[in-house]
């Protein structure tokens, strides 16, 4: 067992090989070769292997280059998209006021010593 693999939880790990088996199952769908793959997104089909069986020591970069390969970079790009931050709108909802005044309907004053021209 590598070091980087000793130190991700177990929820972790279980989600680096979900996403290394969706990886491999999306190039085997496009009917992609291994050694293909590899080369399109520059790199070796050792460090393929280990993105498809979930190895932690695997760079974004990587991942994120072979979204791109296989069509699906968007799904990188709004990983962490607001929409999906739960706990951050909770949050945020929670800190709404209870209470918005009404809108004056009056212009504002003016502010002293400006002018418009």
């Amino acid at each position: 067992m590598s070091k980087a693999s000793a130190r991700v939880s177990p929820r972790v790990s279980q989600a680096l090989a979900k996403l290394g088996a969706d990886l491999r199952n999306a190039r085997r769908r496009q009917r992609m070769p291994l050694a293909y793959a590899a080369d399109r997104a520059l790199i070796s089909r050792s460090t393929l292997y280990k993105v498809e069986r979930g190895d932690p020591g695997v760079s974004l970069g990587i991942l994120a280059t072979l979204l791109a390969g296989y069509g699906m970079i968007e799904r990188f790009e709004n990983l962490m998209d607001v929409r999906f931050d739960r706990a951050g709108l909770a949050m945020q909802d929670a800190r709404l006021p209870r209470r918005i005044r009404g809108v004056s309907t009056r212009p504002p004053r003016p502010t002293p010593g400006l002018t418009f021209t």
